[in-house]
């Protein structure tokens, strides 16, 4: 006799007991890896705080750090960016949620640990824009570059000394890929 378990819903994931280990819902099942390390929580602190910055001046939308996004339903995924940014016209009448977002980031942020699958990441990147992000950064620490993966299946590679920005996604906002890691 075979055992099948249904894939869980974001809702009763959001219910599970908190773990030591972070955790995201891949299509119904959870996924469990390590806390990321010192490097990669400076980046990302450093990302979103050079966001918050740019988002203050015009208030225009919302910056967040590890928040989750339900990016599909049935089997569900809730994946959590290490930094996103959610333009105000998007923000639900109600406001930010107090639980996961019920739509994609405009821009999600992935910094690279030592630890990440090159194919699972490339998943998750796939799996934001299929959502509707219009923008995913993937932050590579150890060479100092940033890709920006846009939905019509480019990939732009950003050099330290090369300025990130898009028009459409961050009005206003440019950034010296080097201060990342400054």
């Amino acid at each position: 006799m075979t055992t099948t378990t249904e894939p869980l819903t974001a809702e009763a994931f959001a219910a599970l007991p908190e773990s030591s280990l972070r955790q995201e819902l891949v299509f119904g099942e959870v996924v469990e890896t390590m806390p990321p390390g010192g490097i990669h929580g400076a980046i990302a602190a450093l990302c979103a705080a050079f966001l918050i910055q740019w988002n203050r001046k015009a208030a225009r939308g919302v910056v967040g750090v590890e928040s989750g996004f339900r990016l599909s339903q049935n089997p569900d995924t809730v994946r959590s960016p290490d930094c996103s940014y959610v333009q105000a016209s998007r923000v639900p009448a109600e406001g930010v949620p107090e639980g996961f977002w019920p739509i994609p980031p405009d821009l999600a942020v992935e910094v690279v640990s030592p630890s990440d699958n090159a194919e699972e990441l490339q998943q998750k990147v796939q799996e934001y824009l299929a959502a509707g992000s219009a923008l995913v950064w993937v932050v590579y620490p150890r060479t100092r570059q940033v890709i920006a993966h846009t939905p019509d299946g480019l990939a732009r590679s950003f050099g330290a000394e090369d300025t990130l920005s898009h028009a459409q996604v961050l009005p206003g906002f440019s950034l010296v890929v080097k201060e990342l890691f400054s």
